[in-house]
């Protein structure tokens, strides 16, 4: 990682080996909300997750973080995914991936002239606490998909994951809007 020192190359260590043995250590038993390990649940029945076309909010263990306003804009060669972040928590958050139903990995691209939320850092896109990153606007971040993403079957919505630093991967269909 060029242009870090090695004290903070060390703190990310830690900080990534801390935060993959709790999600290790939640996955090997029962839940809080005492369905077994290895089972799953839609975000409509997971406590702390609430979805619907377009949007999801996530409120776990300090993290408080909002998606809003998601549509996949889709064309012949592939598209674009707008939608508003906020991280209402109270540690930096960033979006390190996007993932389509159909198989394709979405281009991460930061925000112009910019070093704060929206910009493209090397753990992904920055969204400080208490800020609200509108993504696909004019000159903020952008995400573009790949052409398998519009191969949605005819459907009005694209199941999308983003892939966070802290809150891990989040799952939401983003509406669909041909063009």
């Amino acid at each position: 990682m060029r242009g870090t020192t090695p004290n903070t190359r060390a703190a990310l260590a830690m900080s990534l080996s801390a935060a993959l043995a709790l999600l290790t250590a939640g996955c090997a038993g029962a839940g809080d909300d005492a369905r077994p390990s290895g089972t799953t649940a839609s975000a409509g029945q997971t406590p702390g997750i609430a979805s619907a076309p377009g949007r999801v909010t996530v409120r776990v263990a300090g993290i408080d973080l909002a998606v809003t306003d998601a549509v996949a804009h889709l064309g012949p060669s592939g598209g674009t995914l707008s939608m508003t972040v906020r991280n209402n928590g109270t540690v930096p958050e960033h979006l390190g991936m996007v993932g389509t139903s159909a198989g394709g990995r979405g281009e991460l691209v930061g925000a112009e002239g910019t070093e704060g939320s929206g910009a493209l850092t090397t753990a992904g896109i920055l969204l400080r606490p208490g800020t609200t990153v509108a993504f696909g606007g004019g000159g903020g971040p952008s995400v573009r998909l790949p052409r398998a993403a519009r191969d949605t079957g005819g459907q009005r919505t694209l199941p999308v994951t983003l892939q966070f630093g802290v809150a891990g991967l989040v799952h939401l269909d983003a509406r669909v809007s041909d063009g």
